[in-house]
């Protein structure tokens, strides 16, 4: 049970028709067949506050803060937003969403990419990068797919996880 009371909560083993799941550092997130969201866990940052997100195609679970991807290419966000993580109702064309530690990262259907959020290590740092298909982020970094199979990073490289040539070994 969570430390916030949220209406609807189920535990996740009761969770039924899911398409994708999430998880967060102590949050899981499902998405229905129907585009809702359930959630589960500790919702002290309100987290877990997805009862009412419909048309959602797509989750992400960030450190305390969650994702959805609508169907009409705009997100949607709940949590810690406390260096702006939360900040994507501006965000539009979007196919795909990746949640870090305290970031949040949008993949346009043009390739560019848009990210929100803690920038201490730079891994918001991502206005250059075009031609990308696929996104991911981490605790401090966010990375990058390109269509030519390109990996690109951004953030922190304190145990070498931005360091794109070991990854493309």
């Amino acid at each position: 049970i969570a430390h916030d009371s949220v209406a609807n909560m189920e535990p996740v083993s009761r969770w039924r028709d899911l398409t994708a799941v999430a998880a967060g550092h102590w949050h899981c997130v499902g998405l229905k067949k129907g585009g809702t969201v359930v959630a589960a866990g500790q919702s002290s940052e309100k987290q877990c506050r997805t009862t009412l997100w419909r048309g959602i195609t797509a989750i992400a679970a960030g450190g305390f803060h969650t994702v959805g991807l609508r169907k009409d290419g705009t997100a949607v966000a709940t949590g810690d937003d406390y260096y702006g993580q939360c900040r994507v109702n501006g965000w539009s064309g979007l196919t795909a969403i990746a949640a870090g530690g305290s970031h949040t990262v949008g993949l346009k259907a043009d390739g560019t990419v848009v990210a929100v959020g803690n920038n201490d290590c730079g891994q918001c740092d991502i206005s250059g990068w075009t031609n990308v298909i696929s996104v991911a982020a981490g605790e401090q970094h966010t990375l990058g797919l390109t269509a030519d199979g390109t990996i690109l990073a951004a953030g922190s490289m304190e145990h070498s996880q931005c360091d794109t040539k070991s990854l493309m070994r």
